[in-house]
């Protein structure tokens, strides 16, 4: 019996191991890894766009995505303006705990409240610790069409690039 009970935490390990290695953003295009966004913002010297999300039970949330994050033309806009990062807070399916403490230390750092709140920022790596310095660029919530929200997200980045 003690056999079957290893071989099944085994499995079970192996299980979790492949699920995290599969564990993607709701929507497509998006990354899931902070560490991640940050190399290829770093890349391509572009701003990273966090979304906030609580991507199986928030209304606003999957009206965002149907009206806004799933269009064509948001993602046409987003592949030449942005590095896209959602940040998933589900009700009813599990994320890796990585993934989990992540988004929690996250959801801390910008004082988010509800959902969805998109963030656009910098980031730099902090030298004295593991961590990273943001450089906040500005923040919105549900937009109904995509034309409001690029514009609106266009305007952050263009008032960051002029230094404020």
């Amino acid at each position: 019996m003690k056999k079957i009970s290893t071989l099944f935490a085994f499995l079970m390990v192996t299980a979790f191991a492949i699920a995290q290695d599969k564990y993607a953003a709701e929507n497509e295009g998006w990354l899931v890894d902070i560490d991640q966004a940050y190399a290829l913002s770093q890349k391509t010297g572009k701003p990273i766009m966090a979304n906030f999300t609580g991507s199986d039970w928030c209304g606003w949330c999957k009206r965002l995505t149907a009206n806004v994050f799933s269009q064509p033309e948001f993602k046409k806009w987003a592949d030449k303006n942005v590095i896209l990062l959602e940040l998933d807070f589900p009700r009813r399916k599990q994320i890796p705990n990585e993934i989990r403490q992540q988004n929690a230390s996250l959801q801390q750092a910008f004082k988010v409240r509800g959902y969805p709140t998109v963030w656009v920022f910098n980031l730099e790596k902090n030298t004295e610790s593991e961590g990273y310095s943001i450089e906040a660029l500005g923040q919105t919530g549900y937009t109904a069409t995509v034309q409001e929200f690029t514009s609106g997200v266009d305007q952050m980045i263009k008032r960051s690039a002029k230094g404020g």
